[in-house]
């Protein structure tokens, strides 16, 4: 990699107490905040994003990305194996700026300084260097040195930046692999495996010189109609934090700051509208939206947390001191940063006005405990200094905020006598994106994610007794031959690349038409194809092409869903709500046709969130599930068609019946869950939380309680022998769930408690033991303090939340009991196999 000479200021003192590697991290960053000048600490608490605001232009660059970014040159692009024309949904995913109207005198306002300009007294972080252009790893590290070279020309005392990058379905950046996202890892029920994930994207953003990712998500889905349900785990707080600390662990584990996001109740806004209000009490927020952040922080040890956009209650969260400072500090003992979500700080003046202007917001953000603002200086810019000189703010505050970023520099090792920019991404030459290991990740995870609804009177297509029958599958519908379809928002090929479209996907990314053909082609199955309609829009004009392919095959596989896209550019994703839970576009009305023609249709929904299928399921051949299952999910959806994968996904969400009845979320007290002849609408799913079907079956029997009654302070063991009684191999995930017979508030009827997968060949047992500690059936009270209280709770154990043959009962006794931050989270379990 070339360099260019710059004047180093560290090498002006080196032996500084900040930069001795022996000295502890404390006493360095106490020295270091000494040294520093009020403008030098104020300059730690801001970002630059160059390039991102459309005034810059790009000025702010180096040449070489300037001369990339304008498409004159392109790095090598991979091979797409898509041969549809998909110019039919340009109109989705076309425009992926974030320069949207709210966002205006934010950009005004903050001037389009140049990196120089901005980094003139130092600076905090830099954003998003690989995951705003497509950019080859090399030409990204060359534009990282570039930017930290400035920096420290920038910073007297010679302190780098520290970079931070998205990571919600995989590093960000161009020809990186595209993992599944989020909703995907919450169907796959399996922590370690994506915790193996998280430590893979870790390792390739560390080698390229990132410090910080911007992911978990462990917003608790509230309504399906939001769009970044995708970016979600789910709908159940245990399954969002078990899932979420373990992702946090494998990044943390590669030495990348995870960040959890967004605290918190953002996904609960009225009405499921991005940035909406969410009107939400303390108990609510306490017993559902909390739990998974706690989780995370305490047993996960997080690094960051990034504030949520939302007012709830409306008090906005970039201005609550009680979120931000009281609970996630003062009582659960975070000790890392808060940043701000991108442009929160200026909303507090914009959006929400709850300040003068930015930087009154500045202040507020500041006094509430928000550390780092995201992803320009605009609240945080010298008027702080400003402030501080006037009397009108305390330096404790600044230096408090600028004492956990300096620590986080000294932990990774910016401080270091011997850190240079050309080092931080000296991992370069060796790193590959998107290299085997990578892909059979994201391949597993795939197919664990993947879920079998129903599979009716065609799954698996390649069964013994049937696949004499086939000779033409005809493979239709706007996703079956999309790859885009198959990632989240936040996959780059969805985020970046529509605004340069000469680049292609920079991934090989069969698709499910591509990988079924292979597969099916392999049994002399002929496959034909024919869209159909786009994801979204009134176009009708190939529906007579899909129907005429149909109608002459001996099956169809209907593959329909979301195409993912930011701020209204797509049908999923961020700012990409649904009024309703109709298929997007004119999709119902293609599987109407389909179903007409009198051919079998197995239907495959690809979707970011889960879509009303009362109408379909009845009429399906076979239904199956798929949650952005990313860059290999062709092939594992073709997969479970076949039957060469055994499916083992569940349903982190329900599936409801019909599109304006959607049942909103598992977690229902009696009066949410139960009609009851007291409302004409059935709230209950079409598919209950947890459920998914195997192409072999399983049995419940022998629940064993340790106890009949335990204090409130007490242990209960819940065990359990689960059976394969089919004749193939499999992958059950055995869930338990408990239920307050009487509380003293309105408690949900039922609730995840515990989780684990088994892994059975026919015939074979397994015992399956849950440790529950009377902590895990505590919950907020009448007087908003949390605890547990005697009484009957009712043990189900089963496959789902709706099918749960196995029930007891345990007794607990004494007092009521008030539990704190010491409470025990998590239930342990233990799988032991009966060999014989």
């Amino acid at each position: 990699m070339t360099t260019t000479p710059i004047h180093d200021r560290r090498a002006t003192d080196p032996n500084a107490v900040w930069r001795d590697v022996d000295r502890p991290v404390a006493e360095r960053v106490t020295a270091l905040l000494a040294a520093m000048t009020l403008e030098e600490k104020v300059g730690q608490l801001g970002s630059r994003w160059v390039g991102n605001d459309s005034a810059d232009g790009g000025g702010a660059m180096s040449p070489e990305l300037q001369h990339h970014d304008d498409g004159a040159q392109h790095p090598p692009a991979a091979t797409d194996t898509s041969e549809t024309d998909t110019s039919e949904n340009d109109t989705v995913g076309a425009d992926t700026s974030f320069n949207v109207a709210p966002l205006a005198d934010v950009f005004a306002a903050a001037g389009n300084p140049t990196l120089e300009e901005a980094s003139r007294h130092g600076l905090g972080h830099l954003t998003r260097v690989y995951g705003s252009v497509p950019l080859t790893p090399r030409q990204g590290a060359e534009e990282l040195v570039r930017q930290q070279r400035v920096v420290l020309a920038g910073s007297r005392l010679g302190i780098p930046a520290l970079v931070h990058e998205e990571c919600l379905t995989g590093f960000t950046a161009y020809g990186a692999t595209v993992y599944p996202a989020a909703i995907a890892w919450g169907a796959a029920f399996d922590p370690g495996l994506v915790e193996r994930m998280a430590a893979a994207i870790g390792a390739d953003m560390a080698a390229l010189g990132v410090h910080q990712g911007l992911s978990p998500v462990l917003d608790v889905v509230r309504d399906y109609r939001w769009g970044r349900v995708e970016e979600t785990i789910g709908e159940d707080p245990y399954l969002v934090g078990t899932v979420a600390a373990a992702y946090v662990r494998g990044l943390q584990s590669a030495g990348v700051i995870a960040t959890l996001k967004h605290f918190a109740g953002y996904s609960a806004s009225r009405g499921a509208r991005n940035h909406g209000p969410v009107p939400m009490g303390r108990r609510e927020l306490a017993d559902v939206i909390l739990p998974p952040f706690e989780l995370a922080v305490r047993e996960a040890g997080v690094g960051s947390v990034m504030n949520s956009y939302a007012d709830v209650d409306n008090v906005p969260a970039a201005a609550d001191r009680w979120l931000l400072t009281e609970l996630l500090r003062d009582a659960w003992g975070f000790t890392g940063t808060v940043v701000s979500d991108y442009w929160a700080i200026p909303f507090l003046a914009s959006m929400h006005r709850v300040a003068g202007d930015f930087d009154d917001a500045g202040v507020l953000a500041l006094e509430a405990g928000i550390d780092v603002e995201l992803p320009d200086t605009i609240g945080y810019s010298q008027v702080l200094a400003d402030r501080v000189r006037a009397g009108e703010l305390d330096e404790a505050l600044i230096d408090r905020a600028v004492t956990r970023l300096l620590t986080q520099k000294v932990e990774l090792g910016l401080l270091d006598p011997d850190w240079t920019p050309e080092g931080s991404v000296a991992g370069v030459g060796a790193v590959d994106l998107d290299g085997p290991g990578n892909r059979a990740l994201a391949r597993e995870l795939a197919e664990r994610s993947v879920v079998l609804l129903e599979p009716g009177s065609a799954l698996p297509l390649l069964a013994r007794d049937r696949t004499p029958g086939l000779g033409t599958v005809a493979v239709v519908g706007p996703c079956a031959d999309d790859p885009r379809t198959f990632m989240g928002c936040y996959a780059f090929p969805n985020h970046v690349l529509p605004r340069h479209p000469g680049f292609g996907l920079g991934l090989e990314v069969p698709t499910l038409r591509a990988a079924l053909a292979a597969e099916l082609g392999e049994h002399g199955v002929e496959t034909v194809h024919a869209p159909g309609c786009a994801v979204s829009g009134g176009d009708r004009s190939g529906f007579a092409a899909a129907v005429e392919a149909a109608s002459a095959a001996d099956l169809c596989v209907a593959v329909v869903g979301d195409l993912a896209g930011l701020f209204g550019h797509g049908t999923s994703g961020e700012g990409c709500d649904a009024e309703d839970l109709r298929l997007p576009g004119v999709q119902a009305e293609l599987l109407e046709a389909l179903f007409a023609t009198g051919t079998p249709v197995v239907v495959v929904v690809v979707s970011g969130r889960p879509y009303a299928l009362g109408a379909v399921a009845p009429r399906a051949a076979g239904l199956v599930q798929a949650f952005m299952p990313g860059e290999e999910g062709g092939a594992a959806v073709a997969g479970v068609l076949t039957g060469r994968v055994q499916p083992s996904g569940r349903l982190p969400v329900q599936i409801p019946r019909r599109p304006g009845a959607q049942p909103g979320t598992y977690l229902q007290p009696p009066l949410g869950s139960e009609h009851g002849g007291t409302t004409n609408l059935d709230p209950t799913p079409l598919y209950g939380f947890g459920h998914g079907r195997s192409y072999t079956t399983f049995g419940y029997d022998d629940l064993r309680l340790s106890a009949s009654e335990i204090p409130t302070d007490g242990t209960v063991e819940i065990s359990v022998r689960v059976t394969n009684t089919g004749d193939r191999a499999g992958s059950e995930v055995v869930q338990l769930y408990l239920h307050d017979v009487v509380a003293s508030v309105a408690r949900p009827v039922l609730q995840l408690t515990g989780y684990a997968r088994a892994d059975l060949d026919p015939g074979t047992s397994a015992r399956v033991t849950f440790r529950v500690h009377a902590d895990r059936t505590s919950f907020t009270g009448a007087d908003l303090r949390r605890v547990v209280e005697p009484g009957a709770i009712e043990v189900l154990v089963g496959p789902s939340a709706t099918d749960l043959p196995c029930r007891g009962r345990v007794t607990l006794t004494g007092p009521t009991r008030r539990v704190g931050v010491d409470r025990v989270l998590t239930t342990p379990v233990d799988v032991s196999v009966d060999s014989a």
